[in-house]
């Protein structure tokens, strides 16, 4: 596809997320929005009244149709994303799916190959591999500044929003999941396992605790829940070297921890009278590290980054195939 300078999008979708994303695509360089399609009335008035100059229309055969519009921004409920997201593919417009892509792995495959066929960009809503201080993280442990990763966890909780088309393993985990799989360059976890429980909407989770275990002996708990008294977005990284906290609502989102336990052979002081050696633990507890981190709002280096694979041809970060990884990986918790 031959792209002009600017890159005509239209967005379906302006729920609960949608708002953010088309703030985000108006006010952006590299896009021009020349519609939203929203099937409810109110919400096409919404949009009207903000954007009086944006097409808004409740048809979303009309921009299919469109060969002006180079792209797709879905932000509609899950159960839609494959449906909306394949025909988008078919006409040969660019797509950024919200979170999750699909709901299945062979959904994505599909989407993947269509993209492929049709050389288009298929980009995911992971918002948060966006996020300076996940990045900041990346390279922490990239750098091996952390050592050997030992384990992680995480907790997404909320006394909030309550959803009735998917649980809070599929509304709050692909969050989490996705910046683990980041972190640890994208691996296939050895084990997954789910609990959870569904207290005020019958065979809906408001509760799930995750846990997966991945090669080299790395674990990671993820605990994600509708009803908690405190809002938490916050994971905990431990590395043989150093540890890491990273929460999401704190003004200093990392804090490092030159903390840990190391493991010494002690030669010649035999409290073992039947062993020359035995094992000494020597506890770490070092300097305390905020670091100052830049902050951009995520949402705008995420359309930075579907802008520089549409004209650049840079390789997508949330493509199809980091899509895939974390759908298998909610597909195989939801089987356990």
């Amino acid at each position: 596809m031959i792209m002009k300078r600017s890159i005509t999008v239209a967005q379906v979708g302006v729920g609960y997320w949608g708002p953010n994303l088309l703030r985000n695509f108006v006010s952006h360089k590299a896009f021009e929005v020349a519609a939203v399609v929203e099937v409810d009335e109110e919400r096409r008035n919404y949009v009207h009244s903000l954007y009086p100059k944006i097409k808004v229309t409740a048809q979303y055969d009309e921009v299919l149709a469109d060969r002006t519009i180079d792209a797709i921004v879905i932000a509609t409920p899950v159960a839609t994303h494959f449906r909306l997201a394949e025909q988008a593919l078919l006409a040969g417009k660019h797509v950024l799916v919200e979170k999750p892509m699909a709901k299945t792995v062979m959904e994505i495959e599909r989407l993947a190959m269509l993209a492929g066929q049709k050389d288009c960009v298929a980009m995911v809503g992971h918002t948060f591999l966006y996020n300076p201080a996940v990045r900041y993280l990346k390279r922490l442990i990239t750098s091996g500044e952390l050592g050997k990763i030992r384990y992680i966890y995480s907790q997404r909780l909320n006394l909030g929003r309550i959803r009735s088309d998917v649980d809070a393993l599929w509304n709050f985990g692909p969050h989490d999941i996705s910046i683990i799989q980041y972190l640890l360059e994208d691996p296939t976890p050895l084990q997954v396992a789910k609990h959870g429980m569904s207290y005020v909407q019958e065979g809906i989770n408001d509760v799930v605790i995750v846990n997966l275990i991945y090669p080299e002996k790395i674990m990671a708990n993820i605990h994600l829940s509708w009803l908690d008294p405190n809002k938490t977005r916050a994971m905990t990284v431990v590395g043989s070297k150093k540890m890491v906290v990273y929460d999401d609502t704190a003004e200093n989102k990392i804090t490092i921890y030159d903390k840990g336990i190391d493991r010494m052979a002690v030669l010649g002081e035999n409290m073992d009278y039947d062993k020359a050696n035995y094992v000494k633990f020597n506890h770490r507890s070092g300097d305390i590290l905020i670091p100052r981190i830049p902050f951009d709002e995520p949402l705008k280096l995420q359309i930075d980054h579907f802008a520089a694979c549409i004209v650049e041809g840079t390789p997508c970060l949330t493509g199809t195939d980091h899509a895939r990884k974390v759908i298998e990986i909610l597909s195989r918790a939801d089987q356990s």
